[in-house]
């Protein structure tokens, strides 16, 4: 008797169970009619036919190799395989067995079979994809969800159509998960590393976005991708959708994300769908791209190594070096470190090692109390607003000499306008008109642009007091927390400390030398409570005062102890 093996499937998830019993049902009333004998009934449910990898389909094709049955029975084609590849596939492995495939829509499958449907169900799949996706467009462009839900929002279903059904693709905030994205955005721009927070929230309870637990790669994502908690714009009220499509591998049939080009691309404003504003969400991006961007050393194409990516643990990291040779000082120990050249038994005798605490108090004690000096700021002072005047001065006189110019120019135009509408119409005066109505327009951006030149910088004379109470006031929040930001504030006052030997084993000399930019814009920012800009470099102003050396000392370099 004839051994037969039925083979069901539905593609949908939405489709019911029992669809597999109906195609059961009716292929075994076939092979009833055939007097043929049902030994094995494989299936797949909820599984797209242009998958090869379904566990029934694997089933049935390990039965066929191993002859376990004679026909290979199914309600059509397209049920057993939407993939030409694997439908011809499966044809060939019956025709090397001596099996039939059989369905009830073609009855025994040919090659005409195989080359005429497989044509016809690829070509619907395709035509599916390109309705489903028509419509999730639509979906999108209406300001709802066109894909998954993601973290700190939930689904809207009390709204219903004229015609009562439930409108799909309406979300709202959940307070509760917002609060989670807030806190994730809020902990990153204060320095914390994705790793840091995750364990905080796995530490506070708090599950993730599908109930699991936190990871670093949950919160980072991918920049080339714009994956990520950090990443995801739909927190600042823009939705952005079709920024990949998936194709299946040819060989390993794996679904494989691709990117689409920036004009398929949808960015819709959703502004009630906001949870992180503008301000924090511009820091964190700024991070982000502080993290990711490849720096000029690294190969073409790659990207920072780890090691160039973390965030500085101590405040004395890569700022000390050798007084003797200039090489960095290594660790040598837990809380030591020693002269990398000295180390390496190169030419270099400061062969003593420094114990890193010791140096860092010195350090922040002389970056309060020695640098700044009240003289030596009061003549900077003098000297930077000596240089701003002449500058602004040279400036306006720069400025003049451009309006007399526009003066000129505009008086020839219209001497020009004149003639052509007293018939002089040729083609060189009408050239001419047009070079002057460009260089008309260049002159007038360059006048609005130098109007609006930047404001004279507060520099008071009590910028020495100012800065000295701000980088107290960055040392107790130093003692007070571990904040990675307050951190980096104080390391942004250094520019590096040198290391000499000492008069004794353990207590090296120090000098301490500070960016004079960064101290200046402390002081500057808080007396104008905002950011500041200094607009003459420093360096021109210092060889203006009493020498390099003289002005140096005191005021952005000093002995330490």
């Amino acid at each position: 008797m004839t051994r037969v093996a039925l083979y069901a499937r539905y593609s949908d998830d939405q489709q019911s169970p029992a669809s597999i019993d109906d195609q059961f049902r009716i292929c075994a009333g076939l092979a009833q009619r055939h007097g043929w004998s049902v030994v094995a009934r494989f299936s797949d449910e909820a599984l797209t036919g242009a998958s090869g990898q379904r566990p029934g389909f694997l089933a049935l094709q390990r039965g066929m190799r191993d002859g376990a049955f004679d026909v290979v029975l199914a309600e059509s084609l397209d049920r057993l395989s939407r993939d030409t590849e694997h439908s011809a596939a499966l044809y060939k492995l019956a025709c090397f067995q001596g099996q039939k495939i059989v369905t009830l829509s073609e009855g025994e499958v040919s090659e005409i079979h195989i080359v005429v449907r497989g044509t016809m169900a690829s070509m619907a799949l395709k035509d599916i994809a390109a309705k489903t996706h028509r419509g999730l467009e639509g979906v999108v462009l209406d300001g709802r969800n066109g894909g998954g839900l993601c973290y700190g929002y939930r689904v809207i279903r009390d709204r219903f159509d004229a015609k009562g059904n439930v409108q799909r693709g309406h979300r709202e905030i959940d307070p509760a998960e917002a609060a989670v994205v807030q806190r994730i955005f809020r902990e990153f721009a204060a320095g914390r590393g994705p790793k840091t927070i995750a364990q905080g929230l796995n530490r506070d309870g708090i599950p993730g976005p599908r109930g699991g637990i936190w990871s670093a790669g949950t919160l980072r994502g991918q920049a080339a991708r714009s994956t990520g908690t950090l990443r995801n714009r739909l927190y600042i009220g823009e939705q952005v959708w079709n920024q990949r499509r998936w194709l299946k591998h040819p060989v390993t049939a794996r679904r494989v994300a691709k990117a689409n080009s920036a004009d398929a691309v949808i960015r819709q404003q959703i502004p009630a769908l906001r949870i992180i504003d503008d301000a924090l969400w511009g820091e964190v991006e700024a991070m982000l791209t502080r993290l990711s961007t490849r720096r000029p050393e690294a190969p073409e194409g790659g990207t920072n190594r780890f090691w160039e990516q973390r965030r500085a643990r101590h405040l004395l990291t890569g700022k000390l070096q050798c007084g003797c040779c200039g090489a960095t000082l290594t660790a040598v120990g837990r809380d030591y470190l020693a002269c990398r050249t000295a180390q390496a038994a190169g030419p270099c005798e400061n062969r003593g090692s420094v114990r890193r605490q010791t140096v860092e108090g010195r350090v922040l004690e002389a970056l309060g109390s020695e640098m700044m000096q009240p003289e030596l700021v009061a003549e900077f002072v003098s000297s930077f607003m000596a240089e701003w005047n002449r500058q602004q001065a040279a400036s306006r006189g720069t400025l003049e000499t451009r309006r007399r110019k526009l003066q000129l120019l505009e008086r020839k135009y219209d001497g020009l306008v004149e003639a052509i509408a007293d018939g002089m119409r040729t083609a060189g005066l009408r050239d001419k008109l047009l070079g002057l109505e460009a260089e008309i327009a260049g002159l007038k951006s360059e006048i609005d642009e130098a109007d609006q030149g930047p404001a004279m910088p507060g520099l008071h004379g009590n910028l020495a007091d100012v800065y000295r109470q701000e980088v107290a006031a960055l040392r107790e929040a130093l003692s007070a927390d571990d904040s990675p930001r307050t951190l980096e504030a104080l390391r942004a006052l250094i520019d590096r400390v040198d290391v000499y030997p000492g008069a004794r084993r353990g207590e090296p000399r120090l000098e301490l030398v500070g960016k004079l930019s960064a101290m200046l814009e402390l002081a500057v920012g808080q007396q104008q409570k905002g950011p500041a800009r200094l607009g003459v470099g420093p360096d021109m102003v210092l060889s203006s005062v009493k020498g390099d050396a003289g002005t140096r000392i005191g005021l952005c370099r000093t002995r330490v102890g």
